[in-house]
């Protein structure tokens, strides 16, 4: 039993499952919830988490078998596939439940981004459009936070836009250190189509449209914090790639670089909830 619960959470993501779950609660707090209602976001958006982690390490099984990924706990038999298919139907039927909470147009914006990010797993993510799915998902979070207050407000449209592109930058940063796996199990998503450059600009060209829209977007004018987060989202992927460009480690530097930008905006995101 033991050995199944630990593959179960091993098989969820748990990083991004968890870091995606804390900013929706620091996203919560920010824009004024109650400690039931950060409470009632952050059971939401772990459960949506879950399942789409869940749902990903079921569909590419014998994808990650034929590459030998050896971390994946249904590829060396810790966890049974029907176990996993079983975790992730409670899992996604409990996000809906969960955000009902915050009343039905919040219910609904959760289950539109979980929907999305199982698009994503199956089939858009070998699709021209892989990138979609990422976009809507991301946008979504915001938008359900603030729909989840009394009243069920309407998101601001320039922090939807802004969470809607870091998930697009997310998407490529993402698939970059698994170009090479990805090609031998013929993956074709936008960023496999772009390659490993196109894919490194785009990133950085999305994520940089985030800041800015974070920074921008808000009432009154940007703080000097704000101007520096669009420098630092210029500066570094220019200074990732420079520091890469002589060296074997080129794409991992290009990656941590977008990944530093990626945090910025994630920092900011969270901070520009309270303008809400």
């Amino acid at each position: 039993m033991s050995t199944r619960v630990l593959g179960l959470v091993r098989a969820s993501h748990p990083e991004p499952a968890a870091a995606v779950t804390v900013v929706a609660a620091l996203l919560a707090v920010g824009v004024g919830h109650s400690a039931a209602g950060v409470a009632a976001v952050a059971l939401t958006v772990l459960a949506s988490q879950l399942a789409v982690g869940w749902s990903n390490d079921l569909i590419d099984a014998e994808r990650d078998a034929a590459v030998g990924r050896t971390d994946k706990p249904v590829t060396t038999g810790e966890v049974a596939r029907p176990t996993l298919a079983r975790a992730t139907a409670v899992a996604a039927v409990a996000v809906p439940v969960l955000a009902l909470a915050g009343g039905p147009a919040a219910a609904a914006c959760a289950t539109l981004g979980l929907v999305s990010a199982l698009l994503y797993n199956r089939p858009l993510k070998s699709t021209p459009v892989s990138v979609l799915p990422y976009a809507v998902s991301f946008g979504a979070l915001p938008a359900f936070v603030v729909l989840a207050l009394p009243g069920s407000p309407a998101p601001p449209a320039w922090l939807v836009a802004a969470a809607a592109l870091l998930g697009a930058g997310a998407h490529f940063a993402n698939v970059l250190p698994d170009l090479a796996d990805d090609a031998r199990t013929g993956v074709r998503g936008l960023p496999h189509r772009l390659g490993p450059v196109g894919s490194r600009l785009a990133a950085a060209g999305l994520l940089l449209a985030a800041t800015v829209a974070l920074v921008l977007g808000p009432p009154g004018p940007p703080s000097w914090t704000g101007m520096s987060a669009v420098a630092a989202a210029v500066a570094v992927p220019a200074v990732g790639w420079y520091a890469g460009r002589a060296t074997a480690g080129r794409s991992a530097t290009a990656f941590r670089a977008v990944l530093v930008v990626a945090l910025i905006d994630v920092v900011l995101l969270v901070t520009s909830g309270r303008l809400v």
